[in-house]
């Protein structure tokens, strides 16, 4: 996994709230073996009209997704934020996220930030009214910041940490390589071996 500390960009406002993971990736899609590929399934079902958000042109390209309330509900389908990500989201933006959609974004380096209403309410009317505005989301800082807006948010420490470094659940563990080198080299040898 790539380091993450900023996502800077376009951003898409959607600012629905209670949008599940099947509404961010149909159950059709999860035949697929590979963990790639997902983007063309996000919001399928609702791409089909030509009007939908994420079918308008001044909003192509974005890098920030701008939801509402409990965004990520529904089952724990880890092809939601693999779909968000895998077409091009470096960060999604809500007032409340679903927990275990909140921790599988965090596993793959996707940023869910949650922020109060008045501020998700000032992005979706700024990136609404300017698609060209560019809105950062800072995680060494912890601000996101936008058209008339700055606004702290809070992030755990050790999901932080992980994100900054570039490290998934392997290269945490990888972390410790040497005193798992030390332990292997401290079994006796009667007793199994990773070599």
């Amino acid at each position: 996994m790539e380091p993450v500390n900023k996502v800077e960009g376009k951003a898409l406002p959607l600012g629905w709230d209670d949008v599940d993971t099947d509404q961010i990736v149909p159950s059709d899609a999860l035949k697929r073996i590979e963990r790639t590929g997902f983007g063309q399934f996000l919001f399928s079902a609702w791409r089909e009209d030509p009007e939908f958000i994420l079918n308008r042109p001044e909003h192509e390209g974005a890098v920030v997704l701008i939801a509402g309330k409990n965004f990520g509900s529904g089952s724990s389908r880890e092809h939601a934020p693999w779909a968000i990500q895998d077409y091009g989201f470096g960060a999604v933006i809500a007032e409340s996220f679903a927990d275990i959609f909140k921790n599988n974004c965090a596993k793959i380096g996707l940023l869910a930030v949650e922020l109060p209403e008045d501020a998700v309410k000032k992005l979706l009317d700024a990136v609404r009214s300017d698609p060209e505005a560019r809105v950062s989301v800072d995680l060494e800082g912890r601000v996101v910041k936008g058209p008339g807006i700055e606004e702290p948010f809070a992030f755990d420490n050790f999901a932080r940490y992980r994100l900054l470094n570039g490290l998934d659940d392997i290269g945490l563990t990888l972390t410790h390589e040497d005193e798992l080198e030390e332990f292997e080299r401290s079994r006796p040898d009667y007793l199994p071996s990773v070599q």
